[in-house]
């Protein structure tokens, strides 16, 4: 029997806040408390790890990211941190060199953002032909609700300017000439129709990704959208035991009953660290590109504006019902206040006066323009939002071209769901940005954007507010606050070591902390070099 007692500094997040020593046996956390109380607890077998300076906390959970776009995103060329057309091209020719790409294979290159572009406008089709004369090639905005193919990329797919686009999605033309430019459903419908990498490939890129969560000190990930082809490629990940960080997926609901077929050992509880958590359904786009659907035009959109959804009522009101049915969870994607609205009213219209929605808890995805008195409702409901407060510092100067100040300073409003006693989690809806916890607890306390302007004075969280939303709340949205989120005795021992306490740095360098080491189930899955 494998026993570690771990002394030093230890923030439990539970009462008492802090404690001497924690003893995890065999993956579970067995005794919490003094350092005199639990050295009485050892024995011969008994590793004993003193932390020194650092201090140790719950291993931080993810509110929604999107685990297997995160491991795709190692086979594309990296265009996060571009500022010109001119770096989109180098970086894509570079690829294309590198790789030794051969002529008519598919390029994908990923994460570019027109709003940070010197051009300030999507790349043309007529510049991707340029640089990629040879190759079908697609830009993905950062957002993933948006992007750009070139000449080759849309014949391949076979886009023509007589394509009708899916609904909730656009297919950008002038002239009865494509331009290269997609959103939103029509997008990301084209996008699954890309080739993928190999099995063994994407085995590896697996690999890489659970180190890539492990080092930001996560050790449970999300699945944010399965679909059926996705579903069929996890099935050699989990026959050949590939994962070592819980994975807790959420199905298309289109494809519902594949998917209850496909993963049916996996549906009640984890079976080799996967589970499918319940649905996923978008109702609108993105805020930094202009998608997402608002109750009001966006600033300065002369023609009334107000982005789109993406389904009617009715499909909403049916997922829900269908969720209800299964008894299993639903995710809606909803940026914009109408969309929450659509979300909200349609639950309320589901319970009809009841409780009945507490028991599979809908979130609220991203709920970046949710408003308190749509938070107010869902509460009610038993709903809760999984905010991406990083927005605040990613974008928040975007928000503010794009809505204006006053509406941009009620951008993820956790401050008004604290004071309404409202579960939250927090999430970097990765691959979008990278799974940074601890940047995501910066921005929640501080809400400072890149030009440094303080947005939401009244929406800022404490240190202990933003920290129980990345392992206490996000662990409730998951229903497993009996196993997860806090030091106590009969949970996993899901732990993260850091440089320094979260609640005794001053707010601003809270993103300077450090993750030194991720454990899971007892077991040390990353270490600092």
């Amino acid at each position: 029997m494998s026993k570690t007692l771990y002394l030093g500094k230890i923030l439990t997040l539970e009462q008492p806040l802090y404690a001497e020593a924690v003893l995890v046996e065999n993956g579970v956390i067995t005794a919490v408390g003094t350092e005199q109380q639990l050295l009485a607890l050892a024995d011969d077998n008994t590793v004993t790890v003193r932390l020194g300076n650092e201090v140790m906390m719950p291993a931080f959970i993810d509110g929604h990211s999107h685990f297997s776009a995160c491991a795709n995103a190692l086979f594309q060329v990296p265009l996060s941190e571009t500022l010109s057309f001119d770096e989109i091209g180098q970086r894509i020719r570079q690829h294309i060199k590198e790789q030794q790409v051969p002529a008519g294979n598919f390029v994908i290159a990923q994460g570019y953002d027109h709003n940070h572009l010197k051009e300030k406008a999507h790349p043309t089709k007529e510049f991707l032909d340029r640089i990629a004369p040879d190759h079908p090639l697609v830009l993905q905005h950062q957002s993933g609700h948006m992007g750009v193919m070139n000449s080759l990329a849309l014949r391949s797919l076979g886009i023509t300017p007589q394509t009708e686009p899916l609904e909730g999605g656009m297919i950008g033309k002038q002239n009865g000439e494509l331009t290269g430019y997609l959103e939103e459903n029509a997008f990301i419908y084209y996008l699954r129709q890309l080739p993928m990498p190999s099995m063994q490939q994407l085995l590896q890129a697996f690999e890489k990704t659970q180190k890539m969560y492990a080092s930001y000190g996560i050790t449970t990930v999300q699945e944010g959208m399965l679909v059926e082809q996705l579903a069929h490629l996890y099935q050699p990940l989990l026959e050949q035991k590939r994962l070592w960080l819980d994975v807790v997926g959420y199905g298309d609901i289109k494809a519902a009953d594949a998917l209850k077929q496909l993963l049916k050992d996996h549906l009640q509880d984890y079976k080799d660290h996967f589970r499918l958590g319940g649905y996923k359904i978008f109702l609108d786009g993105s805020p930094q590109g202009r998608t997402a659907w608002m109750l009001h035009p966006y600033h300065n959109a002369a023609d009334g504006y107000c982005g789109y959804p993406t389904m009617t009522d009715q499909e909403v009101e049916d997922a829900i019902r269908l969720a209800l049915q299964d008894d299993t969870q639903l995710l809606a994607h909803c940026n914009g206040d109408a969309a929450a609205e659509q979300y909200i009213s349609a639950a309320e219209r589901v319970a009809e006066g009841t409780d009945r929605l507490k028991n599979i808890k809908p979130v609220i995805v991203h709920a970046q323009l949710t408003t308190p008195e749509q938070l107010e409702r869902a509460n009610r409901l038993g709903m809760m939002p999984s905010f991406f407060v990083a927005h605040i510092y990613h974008w928040g100067d975007v928000h503010i071209l794009n809505f204006g100040l006053q509406r941009a300073q009620e951008i993820s409003a956790a401050g008004s769901a604290q004071r309404l006693g409202m579960p939250f989690s927090f999430h970097q809806d990765s691959p979008v940005i990278p799974p940074n916890m601890l940047e995501t607890v910066w921005c929640a306390v501080c809400r400072t954007t890149k030009e440094g302007v303080l947005l939401g004075k009244d929406q800022r969280l404490t240190a202990l507010q933003a920290l129980q939303a990345v392992t206490i709340h996000a662990a409730y949205q998951y229903s497993e606050q009996d196993k997860k989120g806090t030091i106590a005795v009969g949970k996993r021992a899901d732990l993260v070591i850091l440089s320094a306490d979260p609640l005794e740095v001053q707010p601003e360098q809270i993103r300077e902390i450090q993750v030194l080491e991720t454990i899971k189930d007892g077991k040390t899955v990353y270490k600092k070099q």
